[in-house]
């Protein structure tokens, strides 16, 4: 968006107007041909749209900016150039659109001050379902087929006779005694859901991209060069609308289309006469509430004058004409059934909950997947266990008719249920206790502070589980972790997948050069590795067999155990033999290692918790008795009884020229200080090398005493 379209019209400069009205032509032409020529839209509908009316509000606001070649104008895009090209003997032009009730009202009123019609007297409309799919004219001459076009540019369209010869739907000879010797019937080409479906798996079975939706398949399949791939996909056709027509069958729009359903052609059932606004309204959420049923894809509602005559005086305006309108569906939701719920388990163990629907496009996309984000929205509260959808049951259920909402590129989510249409068998959502993916418990932790569960409920498998494996493989071999040089996130990626040296868990890092020696396939011939690469990899998985009991109990990717409660638990243990077993003997809430464990300063009951829910799964008991076959975790270095900084936080900042930072917080955590990463009201000291920045200036800010290096040094006795 540029900078001046989030300026309002009416405050712009002329300058300002001018330079935008020339960036939204070259978008909007852009889309058009993409859209038109293409068939592979750039914009989705509302976006389109909102461009639209935002260079049609300049050019009324700045009318110097309109002139004969503007876009605003113009319907749809120049013929490719791959077919023979077909001049319109009338005009293909599109509709203008409404987004609310109030526009629809608006249109109806001004039909009526354009006839001049008074409020009493009587106009009638018809409504029907706005088909998404590829206009599309045919021409029939004594009762035969004798060319089809596509839409192109309005005035001009692409010959595509002899693909439309393949649909079905499309009758190559009228029958009925009123057939006009002239007659061009036009309409919509389309794709139904299922057929849609079947189309995008035999792309998949190729090899080829899929299409995006199912107007684009459409269209893509209308448009091409080889005959045989048109008739091959079942396309379909429903007939709305006319162009040359010299003798008219009826004298109203709803008896032209009763009139082509007599010739031969399929019609929309659900199209109606319609009396006021609200008749047309009414209509219009009757259409939208079976969206989700109908087989096929529609965008909205048109509208149009029923009596002929008043057609013809209320004619055109620009693009459009002032007797017809479509009422467009919000582009960022759509109704459809929820037909199952899936779990899926992320890299963190949460149990996410998903809406598997059936498929309904939103905002130009198939969506078929969409989020029920956790227990509690299932079952219709949030996280405050506030109600969320008033006025309904507290739940949603297998079977019900969903409104599903996507917003830009922002995953699909369920927001509301429609009561109605809930099946009289349905039964309530059971959220799983087990994960589907390892069968360890799946808990939902208590948030000490609000004393309420957690929204979330968690795997406790932890490393065993496979849903979480490769996420926590990377976590264990990481930085701050047990660091195994050239073991990272694309190596862990490769040995996870790899069928002859996987790695699974994390004791299999230490069999893999056992296994490799062992293997007849060698990781050195595989891409990626070299004889060198691989020595180096083995030796450094080597140098790790001894790790720092702290990085090793981070390591384990234990919820809410980070380095600083990872550094804590190693302190006040001295083995993982001894937190092990207290670990284990905490699940009992009366016990004495629990009592233990709660005293330990900075280290929280959520921790605790956590700690326990670990080592009481069996799983992970089985890992780590592997894994301890493989490593021994080693004591930290004792803690100095007497330090001048002991008990004391720490900052470290700059560039530290005689020692590491890792180096330096490990020096400090030895003396008994504690090593902060920020300066704050409770820090003690700073410790300043060569860089530092806005650091200094909080120590400033707060007091805090500054040192150099060589001070550091200087202070901790060498």
């Amino acid at each position: 968006m540029s900078e001046s379209q989030a300026i309002p019209v009416a405050e712009l400069t002329q300058r300002q107007a001018r330079a935008e009205h020339k960036l939204l032509a070259a978008e909007i032409a852009a889309a058009d041909s993409a859209y038109f020529q293409d068939d592979q839209p750039i914009l989705d509908d509302a976006s389109y749209d909102a461009k639209r009316r935002r260079l049609v509000a300049l050019e009324k606001a700045f009318p110097v900016l309109k002139d004969a070649a503007s876009v605003s104008d113009k319907v749809g895009a120049k013929p490719s150039g791959k077919f023979a090209k077909i001049r319109h003997r009338v005009p293909m032009l599109s509709l203008g659109n409404a987004f609310t009730d109030e526009d629809v009202a608006d249109f109806v009123q001004r039909v009526r001050s354009f006839l001049g019609m008074k409020e009493e007297a009587g106009i009638a409309f018809t409504a029907e379902p706005k088909i998404d799919g590829l206009s599309l004219s045919l021409r029939y001459e004594k009762g035969a087929l004798v060319s089809a076009a596509t839409r192109g540019d309005g005035e001009e369209g692409e010959d595509v006779t002899s693909n439309a010869r393949t649909i079905s739907e499309i009758p190559h000879v009228l029958s009925g005694d009123d057939v006009p010797e002239i007659a061009e019937v036009r309409g919509e080409v389309y794709l139904g859901h299922v057929d849609f479906a079947g189309i995008n798996e035999r792309q998949r079975e190729k090899g080829l991209p899929e299409f995006a939706n199912p107007r684009n398949a459409a269209a893509g399949s209308l448009r091409q060069l080889d005959v045989s791939i048109t008739a091959a996909r079942p396309l379909r056709f429903f007939a709305y609308a006319w162009g040359e027509m010299p003798v008219m069958p009826a004298v109203t729009q709803f008896g032209v289309v009763e009139a082509f359903k007599r010739w031969g052609f399929r019609t929309n059932p659900l199209m109606k006469r319609c009396e006021s606004v609200e008749d047309l309204l009414e209509r219009y959420r009757l259409i939208e509430s079976q969206r989700a049923t109908l087989g096929y894809d529609i965008d909205g509602v048109v509208y149009k004058v029923d009596e002929l005559a008043l057609q013809t005086r209320l004619g055109f305006v620009a693009r459009a004409p002032r007797w017809a309108i479509a009422h467009k569906f919000p582009a960022e939701l759509a109704t459809t059934v929820l037909e199952a719920i899936e779990i899926q388990v992320g890299r963190t163990g949460a149990l996410s909950p998903v809406a598997k629907l059936r498929p309904v496009t939103v905002g130009g996309v198939v969506v078929s997947n969409a989020t029920l984000h956790n227990e509690d929205y299932i079952r219709g509260f949030d996280s405050k266990g506030e109600r969320i959808r008033d006025g309904e049951p507290p739940d949603i259920r297998v079977g019900d008719t969903v409104t599903v909402k996507r917003a830009g590129d922002v995953i699909p989510r369920v927001q509301s249920v429609d009561l109605s249409k809930r099946p009289a068998n349905s039964q309530p959502y059971a959220f799983p206790t087990l994960c589907p993916a390892c069968g360890s418990h799946a808990t939902r932790e208590m948030n000490p502070r609000s004393g309420k569960e957690d929204a979330v409920r968690r795997c406790t498998g932890g490393l065993i589980c496979p849903a979480q494996a490769v996420e926590r493989l990377k976590h264990f071999v990481s930085r701050d972790a047990l660091d195994i040089d050239g073991l990272g996130d694309k190596q862990i990626e490769f040995f996870h997948a790899d069928p002859d040296l996987p790695v699974k868990e994390p004791a299999d890092i230490f069999t893999l050069a056992r296994r490799d020696a062992e293997n007849f396939k060698k990781l050195r011939d595989k891409e990626g590795f070299g004889s060198q690469s691989v020595a180096k990899l083995f030796a450094a998985i080597e140098d790790r067999r001894q790790p720092p009991l702290n990085r090793f109990i981070f390591g384990l990717g234990i919820r809410h155990i980070g380095e600083t409660n990872a550094r804590l638990l190693a302190r006040h243990y001295g083995s993982f033999e001894a937190l092990r077993a207290a670990g284990i003997a905490a699940a009992d809430p009366a016990s004495p290692e629990r009592q233990e464990l709660d005293a330990i300063d900075g280290v929280g009951p959520t921790v605790v918790e956590a700690l326990v829910q670990f080592f009481a799964e069996a799983h992970n008991e089985q890992l780590l008795d592997r894994l301890l076959e493989q490593v021994v975790p080693q004591p930290l270095e004792a803690v100095a009884s007497v330090s001048p900084v002991a008990g004391k936080t720490v900052v470290f900042t700059g560039a530290l020229e005689q020692m590491t930072r890792d180096e330096a917080k490990a020096m400090a955590e030895r003396l008994g200080a504690k090593v902060a990463g920020s300066v704050s009201s409770k820090t003690d000291l700073l410790v300043a090398g060569p860089g530092a920045g806005s650091k200094l200036k909080d120590a400033a800010k707060h007091g805090v005493q500054v040192i150099d290096e060589a001070g550091w040094f200087s202070l901790v006795g060498g």
